[in-house]
């Protein structure tokens, strides 16, 4: 095998040629590894353009080597090239070698080095295989398998050998990286040259070209030695920029360190310091390893930090091209120094941002000579046009030396007028002869003005203000001058003024309404006493609540109660006079206060509102009228504060709400009694229980058509130690007031419930629920746990509410009643036909029971009317299948009556009394 490469070297080879073929082998592979090593020095465009420099000269030099070591071959027989064939194998060769240079540039390590070689050798070989194919002769190549697998394999070795050696980049790791290449390109040709035997076919002939082996010789040679060529002149001219570019760069960063007076340093596009000069450490107090690598940040206050101002200057730079500033700057003892800073962007060839230089300069002296220099001319400064003060500098003479344009714009004296030289007597009387129409008065005004400003400057007073007849604000500061004259300064505050005055006006006035606040009521009421108590007039306090706003409310919305309370205050505006007041306290408390010296004053003022009131208002398509409950309290007679006034008044406006018929009451001294006692009922009432004040009684229930018992009421029974039997009209609300109400009613439930598991009789138990309960106690967990306390079957226990339960809160009412419902317990609602009766309501929930309320029974017997309403709702009982129980029977025939009518349950004082249940079951027994 080996004697077959050596042959065909030896003797089917001109051996000048070979060495002609080796020589330029060796340049082409030192052209291509100097190329690569070039493109690596240089930036990322560069790079690109001398690998194809290198794919261009070193490639087209390998591929001349192969040709014209194949015009050394000399098999002894005619033959020519494919050109087609020919001009692929070129193609390869550049490829080849752009490809290997791309991997080395790409992955600068060793690895990528290697695979560069691995490619190149590849790349090589395709190479000479293709330009083998191009031979053109009468007959056929026959390839030695073996060999062909040892030339590829010589080259894809060799190579990768050669371009990690290239990698040091000293010139002897060059040439020998170049040799390689080398000896790589030739073993691989001529291992492959000794494995191709050219077997004729002597049916054949070819035609040889005419071209002379010498002229294509030479030309190749040419071409590729002037590729080469210009390849390394452009090497050793883009080498020497470099140096003198590196050599200039040395120069500046010594330069740039040399300097002391300045910080000169280099930032990252984050912001993180990348080199650092003498000044810069002068400066700052870091050395260069202390902070590059650090954010420029920590020159910054912590303040300026958090406000972003370091960030803000980088993106100042980058967007506009420059930053300048003045401010502090930190040095690392943490002292700071007053900085003229100046950051601009740095950009490369392709205007992408690679940093920023900043130059920063200690301008601490200088900063302090110029606030120096501004106290002193302070005078000066005062005058400056650009200020947004008005300025007017007088002499002694009390006439102008300058002023400003802010002045004249603020005034809007003709122009020409304000000049050196004016009296400021002259000043005044102009301005308000501008101002206003009568001269006469326009000369009062000014003499007023004029010795007002006088004599505040005499009393040594700093500032003065002055509300012009436009309705402008300005505040006026003076400053006496040594030896005369003065300085006066205009600050326009007509906006300040404005704000004052509303955050004024809001701190006395409701927001909703505008109307005055307690504070502002308060403050009034008490001038107002005052004044009774010196001129001996008379007060009236009106308390008012609206009646129907909570119903508003619940019903249409908050949007639409707002809007009626914005309509009440607008009327009432027009109601009151001057001397009297209306204020609201909040919600749909108001409160008033008016003078009188006849009672019948009060009264027409009263019947003024009640009117408003009462007149309808079209609110969102709605027409609505609230009406109002009101209380009055006199002055002396009926209190002697503001406090006690409208303590009063409250008290005779909630016996006004409690009445039927009143839309207003007087204050009387048992109204305060009547409060005092119901305060101390409500103590009793908490402690009451722990006193065991409380029994249960129980009225029987009884079917109308067959008389059998069908349950029993719980009533709940006070016993006071002191009040004696205390009746649940009055003391339940005072419960339901004041909250004892929950703990009360939950006793009741418990104790009604262990009661009634223990009867020998299955019959029901109603307990009344309050409103209170349903709002503000989870019932359905209550009610669930004492059935389980006390064991009683939940379809014995009938829990009975009122509408109102409903109404308060319907939604979680409904929600409530339907829980208590799943447990197996039964509804019946309450004193049905009073209050917010309706369909609605019956058809909102499942009810199990209606109660029909006493009331209807008192005339039932003598009214055909009181009839006709009983046997209306017995028919809609009848007509929802909601069995019917009527209160307070008294007599035999209401009871036939209401058999006759249908009527399915009674009770009252002719089916039994209330009592113990002790008592109702020996009842029952005897």
């Amino acid at each position: 095998m080996m004697y077959g490469i050596v042959n065909c070297l030896v003797q089917e080879h001109d051996l000048t040629l070979v060495l002609m073929a080796g020589v330029l082998c060796f340049l082409a592979n030192l052209g291509t590894v100097s190329f690569i090593g070039r493109a690596r020095e240089t930036d990322r465009a560069a790079r690109l353009t001398w690998a194809a420099v290198a794919a261009g000269a070193g490639g087209f030099g390998i591929w001349a080597t192969h040709f014209v070591a194949m015009l050394a071959y000399d098999p002894g027989q005619t033959f020519r090239f494919d050109l087609s064939l020919t001009l692929v194998s070129l193609g390869l060769a550049f490829v080849a070698t752009f490809a290997a240079a791309t991997f080395v540039l790409v992955i600068p390590t060793r690895f990528g080095a290697a695979a560069a070689g691995v490619v190149f050798g590849a790349g090589v070989s395709c190479m000479h295989f293709t330009g083998m194919s191009a031979i053109e002769f009468a007959g056929v190549i026959a390839w030695e398998r073996s060999l062909v697998f040892a030339a590829i394999a010589a080259a894809v070795t060799l190579a990768p050998v050669a371009f990690v050696i290239a990698q040091s980049r000293s010139v002897k790791a060059v040439a020998v990286a170049a040799g390689i290449l080398s000896l790589a390109i030739v073993s691989m040709h001529f291992i492959a040259m000794g494995a191709a035997r050219l077997v004729p076919d002597l049916s054949s002939a070819i035609e040889v070209g005419s071209l002379s082996k010498p002229l294509m010789l030479s030309t190749i040679v040419v071409v590729s030695l002037t590729l080469i060529g210009s390849g390394a002149a452009a090497a050793v001219v883009s080498g020497r920029a470099a140096r003198s570019s590196r050599a200039s760069e040395r120069n500046f960063q010594l330069l740039v360190r040399g300097v002391t007076d300045y910080a000169i340093y280099m930032l990252d596009p984050t912001g993180v310091v990348t080199n650092w000069n003498a000044g810069a450490e002068r400066a700052k107090g870091y050395a260069a390893n202390e902070i590059i690598g650090k954010n420029f940040a920590r020159f910054y206050s912590r303040e300026d930090q958090k406000q972003g101002m370091p960030e803000q200057a980088l993106r100042t730079a980058r967007d506009t091209g420059r930053f300048e500033a003045e401010g502090k700057r930190y040095r690392k003892d943490g002292t700071w120094f007053w900085a003229h800073v100046v950051i601009q962007p740095i950009r490369d060839e392709e205007d992408v941002l690679v940093g920023y230089a900043k130059i920063t300069r200690d301008i601490t002296r200088e900063k302090e000579d110029s606030d120096r220099i501004a106290v002193v001319t302070q005078n000066l400064d005062l005058a400056l046009e650009n200020m947004s003060q008005g300025i007017c500098l007088f002499d002694r003479d009390e006439r102008l030396i300058l002023c400003n344009g802010r002045y004249r714009e603020m005034f809007k004296f003709p122009e020409g007028f304000v000049t050196p030289g004016v009296s400021y007597w002259e000043m005044v009387r102009k301005g308000y002869e501008m101002s206003y129409a009568d001269p006469q008065d326009a000369l009062n005004r000014a003499e007023k003005h004029y010795n007002r400003y006088l004599a505040a400057m005499k009393s040594g007073q700093r500032v003065i203000p002055h509300r012009t007849a436009g309705g402008q604000t300005f505040r006026i500061g003076l400053n006496m001058l040594t030896g005369g004259g003065w300085v006066s300064t205009f600050d326009d505050i007509t906006e300040q003024v404005r704000s004052e005055e509303q955050i004024a006006f809001m701190a006395r006035h409701d927001g909703l309404t505008q109307l005055p606040n307690r504070a502002a009521f308060m403050s009034h009421i008490e001038s107002e006493v005052l004044h009774a108590e010196h001129s001996g007039d008379r007060l009236a306090v009106v308390g008012i609540d609206l009646n129907r706003f909570k119903q508003i409310n619940d019903q249409l919305g908050h949007g639409v109660g707002d809007a009626v309370l914005r309509e009440i205050a607008h009327r009432m505006l027009k109601v009151i006079e001057p001397t009297q007041i209306f204020a609201r306290f909040g919600g749909d408390e108001f409160v008033a206060a008016i003078r009188y010296d006849d009672i019948g004053e009060v009264s027409a003022f009263l019947d003024r509102m009640i009117g408003e009131f009462n007149r309808p208002m079209d609110i969102e398509g709605h027409r609505l009228s609230t009406g109002a409950s009101m209380g009055i309290a006199l002055y002396p007679n009926d209190g002697q504060s503001p406090e006690v006034l409208i303590a009063n008044a409250d008290l005779a406006m909630y016996r006004a709400k409690a009445s039927l018929t009143g839309e207003f009451c007087f204050y009387d001294v048992e109204m305060d009694e009547a409060a005092r006692d119901r305060t101390k009922m409500a103590k009793e009432l908490w402690a009451a229980i722990d006193a065991k004040q409380f029994h249960l009684n129980y009225q029987v229930q009884k079917s109308v058509s067959t008389g059998d018992i069908t349950g029993y009421e719980v009533l709940l029974r006070w016993y006071h130690p002191e009040r004696g039997l205390v009746s649940p009209v009055d003391f339940i609300p005072v419960a339901e007031e004041c909250g004892a109400i929950l703990p009360i009613g939950e006793w009741v439930l418990r104790e009604a419930c262990r009661e009634a598991a223990g009867w020998p009789v299955d019959h029901k138990v109603a307990v009344n629920l309050s409103p209170v309960q349903i709002a503000h106690t989870d019932m359905p967990a209550l009610v669930h746990q004492v059935l389980l306390e006390t064991g009683l079957k939940p379809s014995r226990l009938e829990l009975e509410i009122t509408e109102s339960s409903i109404f308060s809160d319907k939604q979680r009412a409904l929600h409530a009643l339907r829980a208590i419902k799943a447990l197996g317990v039964s509804i019946a609602i309450d004193d049905f036909g009073t209050g917010y009766s309706s369909l609605e309501t019956l058809q909102s929930f499942p009810f199990d029971k209606i109660k029909l309320d006493r009331s209807f029974l008192i005339d039932v017997e003598r009214s055909e009317e009181a009839k006709a309403m009983v046997r209306a709702i017995l028919a809609l009982g009848q007509g929802l299948r909601i069995p019917v129980l009527a209160e307070g029977v008294e007599t035999s025939h209401q009871l036939d009556i209401l058999r006759h009518e249908g009527c399915h349950e009674a009770q009252g004082y002719l089916l039994g009394r209330p009592m113990p249940i002790d008592k109702q079951l020996l009842t029952e027994a005897a």
